[in-house]
């Protein structure tokens, strides 16, 4: 393709992405290195029959026109990533000091807000990843091993998760695992606890916030593997089958290999689509046990004070992490295309 050609065909994409993706980006950064201004407070004098009092009131002129001439607001530089809400650099080096043990450290830092919805926010992302895509896995391989006649009802009923709207979806669960629920009545059966509920514990709460994520994403992964399957060179299969490999030999050694770039493409979806967790810690309100960076910006922008800055330097520190985390990814992916190359 010619060089030019390949411009214009490119073209609106670029400027689509520049448009919704960059320039978004970029407008964020801003806000976070930018904090309210003060109100201006004035102190005012009344007098009456009794004496003079004097009161402090806000001065709604003076505040606005300091909002008029400087919208962003207050320079802050970095304040705002080094305050406690954020990365919180002097409770965190205090407690470094403070510190005898690696345990009181790693207890200290989850009593700061952002720390405590990071870990939350990582341990999700590192319980619900994996086993989505092997739970997809084995669901596509089960599935695909079904007779041709079943095979549609089977993909329809296992694609249900996923068709559900996620709020829907976390609302059914978190009712069933009331006390009153299916769920809930179950496990208090098996704990012989009649006074166990999940909602009112930590760990357990953690878990199902994770059951619910790995239920609503495999399908997905199922819907991928299943349609990897179909490609899969039959010849190479029935060699392996007149040689004598096993059923387990024949997916170690040629399904599992054939299937590997669709695994790093479901591992890259996954990494960014759990490590924005939101929605199940809304329908579950397990806000007092679990909070994620996402509903730690959500939370900034609520109410009737919208911590806008705050909100964006959360957001910034979630696309830095979210780098992080898929860099180890693409970095093999471009080594394995160099190599095919």
């Amino acid at each position: 393709m010619k060089h030019k050609t390949f411009f214009w065909f490119v073209l609106p994409s670029v400027f689509l992405m520049v448009l919704f993706i960059a320039l978004p980006i970029v407008s964020v950064v801003t806000q976070s290195l930018y904090s309210k201004h003060e109100q201006v407070i004035i102190e005012v004098e009344n007098c009456g029959p009794f004496g003079c009092t004097v009161e402090t009131t806000v001065d709604q002129e003076a505040t606005a026109a300091l909002e008029a001439a400087e919208p962003l607001g207050k320079w802050a530089g970095l304040d705002i990533y080094k305050d406690r809400n954020h990365l919180a650099l002097s409770e965190v080096a205090s407690a470094w000091i403070n510190a005898d043990g690696l345990p009181d450290f790693g207890k200290s830092l989850m009593n700061l807000p952002f720390y405590s919805a990071l870990g939350f926010t990582i341990t999700y992302t590192a319980i619900v990843t994996p086993l989505t895509i092997i739970l997809g896995f084995m669901v596509a391989i089960a599935v695909n091993s079904v007779a041709k006649a079943l095979r549609g009802p089977t993909i329809f009923f296992s694609l249900l998760p996923m068709i559900v709207t996620p709020l829907v979806g976390s609302l059914i669960i978190f009712w069933m695992v009331d006390a009153r629920g299916i769920l809930g009545t179950g496990l208090q059966w098996l704990a012989n606890d009649p006074n166990l509920s999940v909602k009112a514990s930590t760990p357990l709460m953690w878990a199902m916030l994770m059951f619910y994520g790995v239920w609503h994403s495999a399908p997905f992964a199922f819907i991928v593997y299943y349609a990897g399957l179909q490609t899969v060179n039959q010849d190479t299969l029935e060699a392996a089958l007149i040689d004598g490999a096993s059923r387990w030999e024949r997916i170690r050694y040629v399904v599992v290999p054939h299937l590997a770039p669709l695994t790093t493409f479901i591992a890259l979806i996954q990494l960014m689509d759990n490590f924005r967790v939101f929605e199940p810690i809304i329908s579950f309100s397990a806000a007092a046990h679990a909070t994620s960076l996402s509903y730690a910006i959500f939370n900034d922008l609520g109410g009737e004070t919208r911590l806008l800055s705050s909100a964006a330097a959360t957001s910034v520190l979630t696309i830095i992490f979210v780098a992080m985390l898929l860099s180890p990814v693409l970095v093999r992916t471009w080594r394995d295309f160099g190599t095919r190359k």
